[in-house]
């Protein structure tokens, strides 16, 4: 239920005022993230739980769909933390950064997890009383005010507090009993930062499957205290469930091999998994030409909603853009049926992408590499020195990676100022 004088701010018509969704360039991202950084220590720390209405501005940095598509790198977003806060201080904001890493490394370890997610999600849809439930509590209309209200907002936004997401999917699981992978789809559908790795493993921990046996249970009094009493949910929860236990898959024993820099004439192709041109570490290669692909639609069945995909294909058209202040001839936007055409018209011999982790931009690549080598194309995927170095600590539980968070930011930060603030 929603406490009297809690309400969302709202228009004269009574609807809820939602703030304007980011925008999608880099130079977007630099501006919030000069905006959060005198707040990315302790105010950051205190109040990064507690969720705001909608529309107004919480201690959360709002950087989430910039680093998810490298607009802004990992390494850009901590090197200013580290610099005014230091790394006591700055604390908790550096370990979710890291926990992005995480995510990304542990399902790049365990790829068929995701193959998984995909044919189960694939059979659920065949049962049309199940979606049907499903689509009732995306329209927001379970009776569960606060869910309802998050509801609305996702669709509306493309976004949703951290916390606001875990008590949402939780009630999805346990509340509702909603298959965990429905509600997964649902985000995928929805967010601007959808992520194959944080989306799919964030849902599976909330129901007690990544950790087994662990489950995050919403708790009315929880909701209550951290969204400022907007919402109290009591006697309306499951608060007493099981964990859904279901089985990890094996690690394996290495990540993929990474294939060194090409020669020849080389062109590259930034995705929406990795738009970050200026930063790649290309040894001082110039590409012959460069160009973008864009498959949002691929993340879902449903594809993405009108919100998320117009944002990704603008965060992949601003980074051609870019790409064009500082390199001769039009770097074009495709589709996967245009990448060959694109690349015997420019006489490439190879041709370059950002290593896509697990996911749907991954798949899309890996059925692009069969007619790019019938055309003698060699599709070379470069991964990133951050991802070669975090990803593969990714063997175990998150507590037993972020004892490595110190030498890691030792080794990928090593000329970063670091404040003396304890």
């Amino acid at each position: 239920m929603t406490k009297s004088g809690g309400a969302p701010p709202a228009k004269a018509d009574g609807k809820t005022e939602y703030a304007s969704p980011p925008v999608p360039t880099r130079a977007a991202a630099m501006a919030c993230l000069d905006a959060f950084v005198p707040r990315a220590g302790q105010a950051y720390a205190q109040g990064r739980n507690t969720a705001t209405a909608p529309g107004q501005q919480g201690a959360v940095s709002g950087l989430s769909p910039y680093i998810r598509h490298r607009l802004i790198t990992e390494a850009e977003v901590l090197a200013p933390v580290l610099e005014r806060h230091g790394p006591v201080v700055g604390e908790a904001f550096i370990r979710e950064v890291f926990w992005r890493s995480y995510w990304k490394g542990w399902l790049e370890l365990r790829p068929a997890l995701w193959d998984s997610y995909k044919a189960r999600l694939a059979a659920c849809q065949q049962d049309r009383a199940l979606m049907a439930r499903a689509h009732q509590a995306m329209r927001g209309q379970t009776g569960i005010d606060c869910f309802d209200a998050w509801a609305h907002e996702l669709t509306a936004t493309g976004t949703l507090h951290n916390h606001i997401r875990m008590w949402f999917a939780s009630i999805w699981c346990f509340t509702l009993e909603l298959p965990w992978v429905v509600g997964a789809d649902a985000f995928f559908h929805h967010l601007l930062d959808a992520d194959a790795a944080s989306n799919l493993l964030s849902w599976r921990w909330v129901a007690g499957s990544q950790t087994p046996g662990k489950h995050y249970v919403a708790r009315a009094a929880n909701i209550e205290t951290y969204t400022q009493g907007r919402f109290a949910p009591h006697g309306r929860l499951n608060e007493t469930p099981a964990p859904i236990i279901e089985p990890n898959p094996a690690p394996l024993p290495g990540l993929p091999t990474a294939a060194p820099l090409p020669g020849g004439r080389v062109g590259v192709l930034l995705h929406e998994d990795d738009l970050g041109f200026e930063t790649l570490e290309l040894g001082g290669m110039v590409p012959a030409a460069v160009a973008g692909l864009a498959v949002p639609d691929a993340r879902s069945p449903q594809g993405a909603s009108a919100l998320a995909g117009a944002w990704t294909r603008h965060a992949v058209q601003d980074a051609l853009t870019r790409v064009g202040a500082c390199l001769e001839g039009k770097s074009p936007l495709l589709t996967p049926d245009d990448v060959c055409g694109w690349a015997r018209a420019a006489g490439l011999d190879a041709v370059l992408t950002p290593w896509a982790p697990v996911g749907w931009v991954a798949d899309e690549l890996n059925r692009l590499e069969q007619p790019l080598a019938a055309a003698g194309i060699h599709l070379i995927r470069h991964r990133r020195a951050w991802d070669e170095t975090c990803w593969p600590l990714a063997q175990r539980g998150f507590f037993a990676f972020k004892t490595h968070i110190p030498a890691l930011l030792a080794k990928l930060l090593p000329d970063t100022p670091r404040s003396s603030h304890a």
